[in-house]
């Protein structure tokens, strides 16, 4: 199975020197001590409404990364970027993965004897730390064996998770009172093998052993820009109608409704002139299975032969648009620390965050 443009695509070579060659840090070891609130300029004259839009209250934390690269951040860059999100307003962060293949996020037992590499700290126990802290809700996503982008069969994700799932109730989410829910985090898209079944199994698991705290999913839509990330192109010539994508997703939810709370699709693979169409059916199939309707914002540019950049504000701003006008509950982003936040690695990064304030009313 090829594969499609997702997060989990590995970058080519061409596209790690072009991130060394376009992005620079915004700060420096010498400056991670500054204040995290600076003063925010006084917004311009707007063209359009300011503010007009969903606000962005949830983002992934990608610590196993597969086509971004990792910022090396301890406890301490962690501790401030939990705080610039709580400044605009994020009370939500989600653990994108526990696992990928051998890279593991805290020391779990099932997973080391399985051949996994021991992390040298427990990243899991560390977030949920900074959560209650911080007072935001946690969601743990689950463990990525790497066997679905092998086959294109999500039902080798069940077993590795059943050992999982229990282990980290176990040993973290009593113990933690912002362990407030799960991710399943297959990221899939139409006619995905096995998907309905495994969503089901992992989403009841995880509902039976944590007394029915929600869970949720943030599939791909199959559209123009649903390209192979290692190639040149940034959009294709097929894609799915919406009516396809309306057929194709009624039956995923319908089997998967009574243990999957929420739905998050992702926003980036369609254009923007198509946004209302596909959101508004969003929105109609979530309500008709008494989902949860979410978006997943996302922070980086798909537009762009170089993967992956922070997006350009007015294109993040028309898709939080566009979902406020289909009534979706809850904006997420993929994701803050790498492609929003003023202590990001991308300068831009900086930028899009007072962009956002400013837009916002945010001080």
């Amino acid at each position: 199975m090829k594969s499609i443009q997702t997060r989990r695509d590995f970058l080519g070579k061409s596209t790690l020197a072009g991130m060394a060659a376009l992005s620079v840090p915004l700060t420096s070891c010498s400056d991670t001590d500054r204040p995290v609130e600076e003063k925010v300029a006084r917004p311009p004259e707007f063209l359009v409404p300011a503010g007009d839009a969903i606000p962005i209250t949830g983002t992934f934390l990608d610590e196993i990364s597969h086509d971004i690269p990792h910022q090396n951040w301890g406890e301490k860059e962690w501790d401030a970027d939990f705080l610039n999100m709580k400044a605009i307003g994020i009370d939500t962060v989600i653990m994108i993965r526990s696992g990928y293949r051998k890279f593991i996020t805290y020391p779990s037992k099932y997973l080391l004897a399985k051949g996994c590499y021991m992390p040298s700290v427990d990243l899991l126990d560390m977030f949920l730390r900074l959560a209650d802290k911080h007072g935001m809700n946690f969601y743990f996503g689950l463990y990525d064996s790497g066997k679905y982008w092998d086959t294109g069969d999500l039902s080798w994700e069940i077993e590795d998770n059943k050992y999982v799932i229990d282990e980290v109730w176990k040993d973290y989410g009593e113990k933690y009172k912002s362990f407030r829910g799960w991710y399943i985090s297959g990221e899939i898209s139409r006619k995905t093998k096995g998907a309905i079944g495994a969503f089901h199994a992992l989403g009841k698991q995880c509902k039976d052993v944590s007394g029915g705290l929600p869970t949720f999913i943030s599939p791909w839509i199959d559209g123009k820009k649903a390209v192979e990330a290692a190639s040149g192109d940034i959009t294709r010539a097929k894609a799915v109608s919406v009516i396809e994508h309306e057929r194709e997703w009624g039956e995923i939810f319908d089997g998967i409704h009574d243990v999957v709370d929420a739905c998050a699709f992702q926003d980036g693979h369609i254009d923007y002139d198509e946004l209302d169409a596909f959101f508004s059916v969003n929105k109609k199939l979530a309500d008709k299975y008494g989902m949860k309707c979410w978006t997943n914002a996302e922070t980086f540019d798909r537009d762009m032969p170089i993967r992956f950049f922070p997006i350009k504000f007015d294109k993040l701003r028309l898709k939080l648009e566009a979902a406020k006008r289909a009534g979706y509950e809850k904006g997420i982003t993929f994701e803050f620390s790498h492609f929003m936040s003023p202590q990001s690695a991308y300068l831009q990064a900086g930028h899009l965050y007072r962009r956002y304030k400013e837009y916002f009313g945010i001080a």
